[in-house]
């Protein structure tokens, strides 16, 4: 095996790594289990990452990274606040869509993973102000308190990461995240007045 093969084979397996978490999350999980459903050895497995855990992080790594870039793109060449910050926020929730409610979950409770995505909250939060503050910027966004109203899109983030909002509401990630580019969006520009 070529060295080329042995990396995309890697890459390959880390996908359908991924892929299977986030279909059925991980708590539940053996190495073991992983193993068989990718069709691989443990010590393949161990290739990828040293323990469960370190794999399950290393898949919510790489998960956010490429939801990340995902995101980013979806933005890129959209002129105008409102379609910006509604692109922006679309594209978080289509981007976790592919995460069943027992990822959510499991991501959740398990404190290295959990940390990951609260880092993507956080970072995406901090898109959010810059994205407002364009919008300021040019006009394009009604005399508020653009920190303040980030802040507040910032908690929502927040609360839907960490699952409050699809407790109290019943809607998933994705769900939240399109409402609330619904309500930033009505509510910051002109049309919202």
């Amino acid at each position: 095996m070529t060295a080329a093969h042995a990396t995309a084979r890697r890459a390959q397996l880390f996908d359908q790594l991924v892929e299977l978490l986030l279909a059925e999350g991980f708590a539940h999980l053996t190495l073991d289990d992983i193993a068989s459903r990718l069709h691989c050895s443990k010590s393949t497995l161990y290739t990828l990452a040293g323990s469960k855990e370190q794999l399950v992080r290393a898949a919510t790594v790489h998960f956010f990274r490429g939801a990340t870039d995902q995101v980013e793109a979806a933005i890129d060449g959209i002129e105008g606040f409102a379609d910006r910050l509604t692109a922006y926020l679309s594209a978080v929730g289509v981007a976790l869509q592919p995460a069943s409610d027992r990822f959510m979950d499991d991501l959740a409770a398990f404190a290295p993973a959990r940390e990951i995505y609260e880092q993507n909250t956080a970072f995406a939060a901090t898109r959010v102000q810059e994205l407002i503050d364009d919008g300021a910027s040019t006009g394009e966004v009604r005399s508020l308190h653009a920190a303040f109203v980030a802040d507040v899109a910032a908690s929502t983030m927040a609360r839907i990461q960490s699952r409050e909002v699809a407790q109290r509401t019943g809607l998933d990630d994705s769900q939240a995240y399109a409402e609330l580019a619904a309500l930033l969006t009505t509510g910051l520009t002109d049309a919202g007045s």
